[in-house]
């Protein structure tokens, strides 16, 4: 590799990329992909950078469809490796909830996608014991973060926004508004495991903001409770006595990201990707 780099760049003097370990990427680039679908989009309309981050996903199937998500959401290359290190694929659209049942076809479908579960908080580091204040206000004050993963067509409205209601005054932790759905979105936080109890108050909230901030135009208020964990059996049952759509998901800080040593050692380090990012050859 070595010597060949070294001819590339004698033999083509004005052009760049030729290091050894970009020659390296080249290779493994060759090898993990089938020669057809090279050429084939959406591998084709992405550039060389996705394709690194890319080589870090084992199987040519699921490559494909990181590389498909990539080119659909208009993700950048950091984006892609984000998602990718946060095994953003065995989250995708997994929250419990009533959407089949509550929306119509067409926008339940897109509502079901744009959940995760769990979400991932990993920019709240490794400390436990969270209090459902502090979450909420890390999650604020991460709030670049926390739409990333919440996903696209996310915009965010406030934190626990003042609702009244007969004179009674409520406040909702984290209210949003979906620019693709139109309609609002209601995110309850719990520190705790998922208690059917907690559908009832994100239940009222979502009623208010239905009647006070909806404008004519808005699709019904979604809710979204995310707990420390749940158990699934009991989310699904408790979401069958609910009309309005509601999605029950848990957060965590930390993805099992794990690889078989062969296939991690195979595989550039984000040192790397990061070296070659930043250098020219």
């Amino acid at each position: 590799m070595d010597r060949l780099s070294t001819d590339l760049k004698s033999r083509f003097p004005g052009a760049t990329g030729y290091s050894p370990r970009n020659l390296k990427y080249m290779r493994a680039f060759a090898a993990a992909w089938p020669r057809e679908a090279i050429v084939q989009a959406p591998l084709a309309q992405l550039p060389w950078y996705h394709h690194l981050a890319l080589l870090k996903v084992d199987g040519a199937r699921l490559r494909s469809w990181y590389a498909a998500a990539a080119v659909e959401r208009g993700w950048s290359r950091d984006v892609l490796a984000l998602h990718i290190d946060g095994r953003f694929h065995e989250r995708a659209g997994k929250a419990v909830t009533n959407f089949a049942s509550a929306m119509p076809p067409e926008e339940s479908d897109l509502a079901q996608q744009a959940t995760r579960d769990p979400y991932l908080f990993d920019f709240l580091g490794t400390t436990d014991g969270w209090h459902e204040r502090e979450l909420e206000q890390k999650l604020v004050e991460h709030v670049g973060k926390f739409l990333l993963e919440l996903g696209q067509g996310f915009a965010f409205i406030g934190q626990q926004v003042r609702l009244e209601l007969d004179g009674e005054e409520f406040f909702c932790d984290l209210l949003f508004y979906h620019l693709e759905l139109r309609c609002y979105v209601v995110v309850e936080l719990k520190a705790v495991k998922f208690n059917a109890a907690y559908l009832g108050q994100l239940g009222l909230y979502m009623a208010v903001v239905d009647d006070v901030l909806a404008k004519d135009g808005d699709k019904p208020t979604i809710g979204l409770l995310l707990c420390r964990n749940k158990n699934q059996v009991v989310a699904e049952y408790a979401l069958k006595g609910f009309k309005a759509p509601i999605g029950v998901a848990e957060w965590t800080n930390a993805i099992n990201t794990s690889l078989p040593a062969e296939f991690r050692s195979a595989l550039p380090s984000v040192e790397e990707l990061e070296a070659e990012l930043t250098t020219e050859d």
